[in-house]
């Protein structure tokens, strides 16, 4: 027979359990270690950081091991060195990390460092501060045995002298189908880090920062949810704090690929004229090892490094 009092436990608890917030069922289909990086270049990026994964290593070292293919790559023209300057050609880096922990570093406006995300990793590690930015910076880098270079190269500075005849200023979407590089990882031991490096929009006015170098912005990571890393145009990333958003999103018991998707759609909501024009996408990885992303317009690609290999794929968009 049940009682009164029997009654008003069960009625309690079901009350707890309806207002507990929802939890990410495990898919058994879901693999680790896991790698997932930004664009085509991801692919590189990638391979650099499977080498650490593969032997049990840390997602940490992993991602900025990633990060730095790119930032190295003369070639590539929106990360690093070899980077498009801003409309005073000069070459302006930035770049965050964030562990397992909750530790996170940035660097905003840096100058002469071929690898910022190394930097940014120190700035975590060594101060007590989340980010420095432009002198400081550099002197924190050289103070710190890395050396000043050149960044524009040849091919970037005839790019930019050629802007200059009409000095035009107008973000392109998936202009040589790559911008920033974030780049998320999880671990044998099941733990989160995530990385994210650019030299962000070409011909940008000289002291412009973007998300990417935004804990919460461009980059987030929480070990007991995901985490998440945005490309495209920062200023609207920022305004929703996308990559936090992303994971409250999953947290709250969506999947990756609809998290970024409910992110896109907020960014789409706030400002429809302007959305159909620039390029935003999210990717993101729970801690299950499923992954997902969303992007804007469709040319969003990304790659994922598990078990099964290296893979590139196209992420799916809002506007055709």
């Amino acid at each position: 027979m049940t009682t009164r009092r029997d009654f008003l436990k069960t009625a309690a608890l079901s009350t707890s359990l309806l207002a507990a917030p929802k939890l990410i069922e495990k898919n058994s289909s879901a693999s680790k270690p896991i790698v997932l990086s930004t664009w085509n270049f991801g692919m590189a990026a990638n391979v650099e950081a499977w080498k650490i994964l593969s032997k049990n290593g840390r997602a940490l070292d992993a991602v900025e091991a990633g990060a730095r293919v790119p930032e190295g790559d003369p070639k590539e023209t929106s990360v690093g060195l070899g980077g498009l300057p801003d409309r005073d050609g000069k070459v302006t880096l930035d770049a965050c990390i964030m562990d397992e922990h909750g530790n996170c570093g940035a660097v905003t406006y840096l100058q002469h460092i071929v690898h910022p995300i190394s930097v940014a990793r120190l700035v975590m590690e060594k101060t007590p501060h989340v980010m420095l930015s432009g002198d400081g910076a550099l002197q924190f880098a050289l103070a710190n045995g890395f050396k000043k270079e050149k960044l524009l190269t040849k091919e970037s500075e005839k790019v930019w002298r050629e802007w200059l005849k009409k000095a035009e200023y107008k973000p392109v979407a998936n202009i040589e189908n790559h911008d920033t590089i974030g780049i998320i990882a999880l671990d044998a031991a099941g733990n989160l880090s995530g990385a994210c490096t650019t030299s962000g929009m070409a011909f940008k006015m000289h002291g412009r920062v973007g998300d990417s170098p935004i804990i919460g912005a461009g980059l987030y990571v929480d070990n007991e949810i995901g985490a998440a890393t945005a490309t495209g145009v920062g200023e609207e990333v920022i305004k929703i704090v996308g990559c936090h958003l992303v994971v409250e999103l999953m947290r709250q018991g969506n999947s990756p690929e609809d998290a970024c998707r409910l992110a896109v759609e907020r960014i789409a909501t706030k400002n429809p004229k302007k959305a159909k024009e620039v390029q935003v996408g999210f990717l993101a990885l729970n801690k299950q090892g499923e992954y997902g992303a969303y992007c804007l317009q469709k040319g969003f690609t990304y790659a994922v490094h598990d078990i099964s290999g290296n893979n590139l794929y196209d992420g799916k968009s809002k506007f055709a």
